[in-house]
């Protein structure tokens, strides 16, 4: 790995042993390099270019049982040295009445990761990020639909860490990530509907020759100017839904990913982001069915949501949140994992230096199952095939939710029929996930960006799954 830390790694460290030298029981450095350009494009016209570029560090401690935090961009001993007096001198005064911080055990680690690319966003010109977008464009307007507004934007970063805590953990890594993001409206039929979506890899430029989006937008505004000019309402009744992997995906991040966050469940994020319907004694409680089995998982290689260490240190892991059904584990930093008696699973993240790390989402899925997409399909005599979503929305405990279909088809006889519109799903999370019967082979990872915390921290993370088919779904 290029270590293009040389002068400021030893400044991390120096954070931590000052730290230490003013009376910490704990110490820890975050360092972090960021490269970023991005461009938007409305309706054919390139409205934005940005090029940013900096570094800093976030350190945290421990003072008197009390946490601290501070932040630095300048990069010079006499101003770590100031901001890190300022901030000890702060938390020794609150530390009375702080409420005491306690870790999880965590064993010192000592790693490199880098994600290898064979196109860095850092390598490819403006003219030919630029070029992408336009060609992104014309793909919605090759559609022929009749496009009443367009935007384009694509955006890349490329991230250098370096992690340093009192306990021996030195840790570097070096990430790429490719964001794209569209929406547009098209008008038929005397009515509009708007279509947004996201792709996002950690990766490097070759993911482009991979996505096919100039195919996949071009097909989307057909299909979404079919369904304005044809499409019927779902009749009222019970009828056995097919979801694909985006709608199954956000089903996921939503209604399992959220509420199986461990400071969530503690109360600790009610303020801000809500509140959880699951409770600490929950887990072992079977509220699905055997066919639904949801994953936290940051190894995964490529996803939006790919990491090997979490900004604690922690080495990250696949979390088994639910397994047939059964609540099986919840997403930790060392903090919340302290006080629900169990080890981080390396689940603390942060989007910038400047921002505390706080439990938080990766790469959340349905895991597949046995079944080809056809083998689904010929399950349903009567039913609905969801292929995408227009909204959702759910409450602060994630138990009541809703979803809106975009482009969605009646299933007769296992045969995908005629559009219909806008189909509404209205169902409580245990309701929802003991209506899966069955799930396909193949996993469809999305990206999409979580926004949590205050000050808000939106960070990169991905969703999917297999298609499912869900019993007895109520319109």
């Amino acid at each position: 790995m290029n270590r293009v830390f040389a002068l400021h790694e030893d400044l991390a460290d120096y954070c931590v042993e000052f730290a230490l030298s003013h009376g910490a029981s704990y110490a820890e450095a975050r360092l972090e390099e960021r490269s970023s350009t991005g461009f938007l494009l409305k309706n054919g016209v390139l409205e934005s270019a940005a090029f940013d570029s900096y570094a800093g560090i976030g350190a945290r401690f421990v003072l008197q049982g009390a946490l601290g935090f501070v932040a630095v961009n300048q990069l010079t001993k006499p101003s770590l040295e100031k901001t890190l007096s300022t901030a000890l001198k702060v938390t020794k005064a609150s530390a009375k009445i702080a409420e005491k911080t306690v870790f999880a055990p965590s064993f010192a680690k000592k790693a490199k990761h880098e994600v290898h690319c064979r196109r860095s966003p850092e390598g490819v010109s403006a003219e030919e990020k630029t070029s992408l977008l336009r060609e992104l464009d014309s793909a919605v307007l090759a559609s022929k639909a009749k496009i009443v507004s367009r935007y384009v934007s694509l955006s890349d970063d490329v991230v250098r860490k370096y992690y340093s805590n009192s306990e021996g953990s030195r840790i570097e890594s070096l990430t790429p990530y490719v964001n794209v993001f569209y929406a547009f409206t098209v008008e038929a039929g005397g009515k509009t509907a708007q279509r947004n979506w996201q792709y996002g890899a950690s990766k490097g430029y070759e993911c482009f020759g991979e996505w096919q989006l100039q195919e996949k937008l071009r097909d989307e505004a057909r299909a979404i100017a079919k369904n304005l000019s044809e499409a019927k309402p779902v009749p009222s009744g019970k009828f056995d839904v097919i979801a694909g992997p985006e709608v199954v995906g956000i089903m996921a991040h939503e209604s399992v990913g959220h509420p199986y966050e461990a400071d969530r469940i503690l109360g600790r994020e009610a303020a801000q982001a809500g509140e959880s319907f699951v409770k600490k004694e929950m887990l072992g409680t079977k509220i699905g069915s055997d066919a639904a089995n949801v994953v936290d998982d940051p190894t995964v290689e490529e996803g939006f949501g790919h990491y090997l260490y979490d900004d604690e240190g922690v080495a990250a892991k696949r979390k088994k949140l639910m397994t047939k059904g059964v609540i099986t584990e919840f997403l930790h930093n060392r903090e919340t994992a302290a006080a629900l008696g169990c080890e981080s699973n390396g689940g603390a993240r942060a989007s910038e230096y400047d921002k505390e790390p706080i439990v938080r989402m990766s790469n959340t899925f349905v895991l597949p199952g046995d079944f080809s997409e056809e083998e689904l399909l010929a399950e349903v005599k009567n039913g609905v095939f969801i292929k995408n979503f227009q909204e959702w929305n759910i409450d602060d405990k994630r138990l009541n939710q809703k979803y809106v279909g975009s482009e969605a088809y009646l299933i007769k006889n296992g045969e995908v029929t005629e559009p219909v519109f806008q189909p509404v799903i209205e169902i409580t999370t245990p309701a929802l996930w003991s209506a899966v019967a069955a799930c396909s082979k193949k996993v469809e990872l999305h990206a999409a960006s979580c926004g949590k915390g205050e000050p808000m921290q939106g960070i990169n993370v991905s969703m999917g799954g297999p298609h499912c088919l869900f019993k007895g779904i109520r319109f």
